[in-house]
Parts: C-alpha cells; structure tokens; sequence
C-alpha cells in the first residue's frame, strides 16, 4: 500500500484528492465465520484506507489542502446478517473518516465517506442472483431499484470539489432511500 501511494507522489507530484475504495465481502454464519477471512476483510476494508490516507496526508499537510473520501457502507450505520467482517470493517471506516477529520482539518484537508446502499456489483451478485432476497431489496428500496455505479458519481464530485471545503467527517448515504425507511 505504502508503495502504491509513493509510486502515485512521485509520478503526479502530489495527490490532490484520495478516494478509498476497494473492498470485498466474505459471508457466512459469524458461528463460523473463518478467521482468515476476518483479517482479509478487515485489511482490504479497513487497513488499506487508512495506510493510503496516512501516505498522502504529509504531502497534503505541505501542500496546504486534500480531500479524503472513502467509501463505508449503509452497513456503517447497522449490522448484517451473514457479514460480520465486513460490517464491523465498514462501522471501522466511518469511525476512521471521523477520526481523521478531526484530526486534519487543521491543515484544510477534508476526510469525508460515501456510504453506498445495494448497488450491482459483483459483491452483491449472490443476493441479486436470489430472487426472493432480490425482490425483497427492491421493494425496500424507496427508489425501486439497485444502485448503479453512476449514482455515485455526483456525491464523489461534490465531496472532491470546493464546494465541500466546509463538510468534513460526514457520511454520505448513497441508497436510494433505504436508510430513510
């Protein structure tokens, strides 16, 4: 990870904006929930954000200004069933945005997280692949559908924009509506 953000400094010269977002999802009971998988899950969710945004946040101190996004999970505001790595990984990077924004807002550099409800991705095709959980999602859902990954485009841009230079440590659901109900 370090080596990723220094390869990034050294070809771009600094780095302006960091959006944190690879994840991955194991299910199973938490009765029998594999340790291994606890820790990649926890590294790939949790750990790879905040190494990123420790590597890029002493250019961004120097430089004056940043913008940190990352991406948490409605699952950051309540459990899951069957996923308990990644649930309390994503409870973790909500906790770690707010953390950091306090910490660095000092030095003009915003650490905000995009908090995606159900979207289509090869996380949750099992669950789309389900047509009872698929339909019941769907009808949960106030807007009436999946997300899709260019619903997350505005909320990406506002949060990389100046006009979020006053927004720092918020979580913004992404999910049409779910959370609302």
């Amino acid at each position: 990870v370090n080596a990723l953000a220094v390869t990034a400094l050294a070809n771009h010269g600094g780095i302006d904006i960091l959006v944190n977002v690879g994840g991955t999802i194991f299910r199973s009971p938490a009765v029998d929930y594999p340790y291994e998988q606890w820790q990649h899950v926890m590294k790939v969710n949790l750990d790879a954000s905040f190494l990123l945004a420790q590597a890029v946040a002493p250019n961004m101190i120097k430089q004056g200004f940043g913008k940190i996004i990352n991406i948490a999970s409605m699952l950051s505001y309540s459990g899951g069933m069957t996923v308990p790595a990644y649930t309390a990984s994503k409870h973790a990077v909500a906790g770690l945005t707010k953390a950091l924004a306090n910490e660095w807002a000092q030095h003009n550099i915003q650490v905000n997280a995009i908090a995606p409800g159900y979207f289509r991705t090869d996380n949750t095709q099992a669950l789309q692949d389900d047509a009872a959980r698929n339909s019941e999602i769907e009808k949960r859902i106030p807007a009436g559908r999946w997300g899709e990954a260019e619903d997350l485009i505005g909320s990406a841009i506002f949060l990389s924009s100046t006009a979020s230079d006053y927004v720092n440590g918020h979580i913004l659901a992404v999910d049409g509506g779910w959370l609302a109900r």
